[in-house]
């Protein structure tokens, strides 16, 4: 069922209110005011809201007989607007009525000097180029047929690629998402395959330097291993890779060579590999600096041991480093390793976080109990709202074995992480330091998010001060047991 909020925000919508329109339109991409996602119905919205917005524009700009382009108003209006479209997932709403707008406004939008464009590049890339999308590209080289004036889609292709090249060099959010996607746009003409195959089955120095020169990225990758003596290409798994610690500065050189052009493509064992040979003490590069910073994009790119390794490394300097809450950082990148299978990676997160999965154990299991079937039951007990959040609070302190001081304190909005929950009550108590608790079951996962939902959609003040939410608290917790206790009795 829909929230007051958003009836409220449909209804100014439907008479035109622009703002409504656009808030209504972010309410379908995020899923706020327990929104079910549909880009489709956003874009519809952000289409009449942009239209409303036009009309205004060009009735304002009448008198004075200003010429007002396609989708090109030089207004900050219109700039926001075109920055909230290039959000939404284009590929997406393909079928839907207001796909030709969205498209008019992605290729808007590449061409203004606008934050935005990156990300209107980017996603017209991937819709035009990935080959995982051939279908949708195929439908869409039909449907460009029906479009007056447009081009064709080889001609848009060309003007994609070109968006990829300056996204792969260009510092993004897109960046390595566009490198990972010219190499699989890289050619794979009967040549290079030759050329790679009689590395693979005869082991043909002379073809992969072939390869390699001809730009295929796992060739240049292999030839710097080589060089290097490191292992060859194992994903991830570069155990021993510290075997040839006795080569060359010469040849440490090629191989940084050929690594680096493997790593600009966007290869994450390169990087991994360059933070290798940057701490050779042999090599007249070294930089422990550099080495730091190439095992830091390795990890960025997914590489299991440069994320343990980075994890790590934050958790030795966890002291010196200015943060929030101190060791975040470095458990989010040990948790990234432990969940690729990285082994040390699980003794160092026992370390980090707290693991606290049986929740039948803790002090709050009875009460969250009552709380749950409270909840299940509560258009039949007339809860009011602040009941209802206490409810959620004793759920959640039940499942991360919380102090009641945290119970009652803790923002429950702010405790998730992709990795765990931060339980920071300094606020109120300055004493009284942060936990970091592992999440650990979907039970747990289940309990933040339903609660997060709850508080999203409440006022801030709701709860009170802290006097307010004991007195409350002892409310609850009295009828929750003498309600539930003698309901279980019975039965």
């Amino acid at each position: 069922m829909a929230s007051r909020e958003f009836l409220k925000i449909l209804q100014l919508a439907r008479i035109g209110d622009v703002s409504a329109q656009q808030n209504l339109a972010s309410a379908y991409l995020t899923g706020a005011f327990k929104t079910p996602i549909q880009p489709a119905n956003a874009l519809i919205w952000l289409e009449k809201s942009y239209l409303s917005l036009t009309n205004q524009i060009v009735s304002n700009a009448s008198s004075s007989n200003e010429e007002i382009s396609d989708l090109g108003v030089p207004s900050p209006q219109i700039l926001g607007m075109l920055e909230q479209i290039a959000a939404v997932p284009l590929a997406v709403t393909f079928n839907s009525p207001a796909f030709s707008f969205g498209w008019k406004s992605f290729w808007q939008t590449t061409r203004l000097e606008v934050p935005a464009r990156y990300a209107a590049q980017w996603q017209l890339a991937d819709l035009l180029l990935h080959p995982d999308k051939k279908d949708l590209q195929s439908e869409l080289a039909t449907w460009l047929v029906k479009q007056s004036g447009e081009s064709d889609l080889s001609t848009l292709q060309k003007i994609a690629k070109q968006f990829l090249s300056n996204l792969a060099e260009t510092e993004s959010p897109y960046t390595n998402s566009a490198k990972e996607l010219l190499i699989k746009l890289q050619p794979k003409d009967e040549a290079l395959s030759s050329l790679w195959n009689a590395w693979i089955l005869e082991r043909n120095e002379v073809s992969l330097i072939q390869a390699a020169e001809l730009g295929l990225t796992i060739a240049k990758l292999a030839l710097g291993l080589r060089l290097a003596q490191f292992n060859e290409v194992n994903s991830d798994a570069k155990d021993s890779i510290g075997a040839g610690g006795g080569k060359s500065n010469a040849s440490l050189k090629k191989a940084a060579y050929w690594l680096e052009l493997a790593a600009k493509d966007g290869d994450r064992d390169a990087w991994f590999a360059l933070g290798e040979i940057y701490r050779r003490p042999q090599f007249s590069g070294y930089n422990a600096s550099e080495s730091d910073r190439c095992f830091d994009r390795a990890a960025d790119l997914g590489h299991a041991q440069a994320q343990f390794r980075k994890g790590a490394n934050l958790w030795r300097k966890r002291e010196k480093i200015e943060e929030k809450v101190r060791g975040l950082q470095a458990s989010y990148w040990i948790w990234q390793a432990h969940q690729q299978g990285v082994p040390e990676a699980k003794e160092l997160l026992g370390k980090v976080l707290e693991n606290v999965s049986s929740p039948k154990s803790n002090d709050w299991h009875q009460l969250a109990n009552h709380a749950e079937q409270a909840l299940n039951h509560h258009a039949e007990h007339k809860l009011e709202e602040e009941w209802i959040l206490l409810c959620h609070r004793l759920i959640i302190a039940n499942q991360f074995n919380l102090s009641k001081a945290e119970l009652l304190l803790c923002e429950v909005g702010q405790l998730q992480h992709e990795h765990c929950v931060v339980v920071d009550i300094r606020h109120e108590l300055p004493k009284i330091l942060p936990r970091l608790i592992q999440i650990d079951t979907t039970q747990q996962r289940r309990s933040l998010l339903a609660a997060g939902k709850i508080f999203a959609g409440s006022e801030a003040d709701l709860e009170g001060n802290l006097r307010q939410r004991r007195y409350r608290f002892d409310r609850v917790t009295e009828w929750l047991q003498t309600t539930f206790s003698q309901d279980q009795a019975v039965a």
